[in-house]
């Protein structure tokens, strides 16, 4: 299964944090490069830790390229497409970063691995 990690999910599997659930843990460990990290993930990190509300992600934050490669995962850029998409999604969904995600996962047809109940009135694949 290819997979796309929320950003929380992503920051809770690298600190082997007990909030990212046992299916999600499972269904990561082992996918190696079938395993996606947005380019959208990189921003917001980047973002919240700039402002002060990521602080225990600096690591992250810094040199976020180099984390996903050395967890085997495959970065993913955001296209025209990609954009196109989630500024078009319906619905009050405000955050611009889980509208990303959820375009990617719509279009590169990945699995979501988020906690957000919220997704799936789109119609994406989540796991959690």
């Amino acid at each position: 299964m290819r997979l796309l990690l929320d950003t929380h999910a992503f920051l809770w599997w690298l600190a082997g944090h007990s909030s990212l659930s046992k299916r999600a843990r499972a269904a990561i460990d082992g996918t190696g490069p079938d395993v996606f990290v947005s380019a959208a993930s990189a921003w917001e990190i980047a973002t919240k830790h700039r402002l002060g509300k990521l602080p225990e992600a600096e690591l992250v934050a810094m040199d976020i390229v180099a984390i996903i490669d050395s967890q085997r995962f495959t970065p993913l850029p955001i296209s025209v497409e990609h954009g196109q998409t989630a500024g078009a999604l319906p619905g009050m969904l405000r955050d611009p970063f889980d509208r990303m995600l959820i375009a990617q996962a719509m279009i590169e047809d990945l699995a979501l691995v988020s906690n957000e109940r919220a997704f799936d009135v789109y119609g994406v694949k989540r796991l959690w």
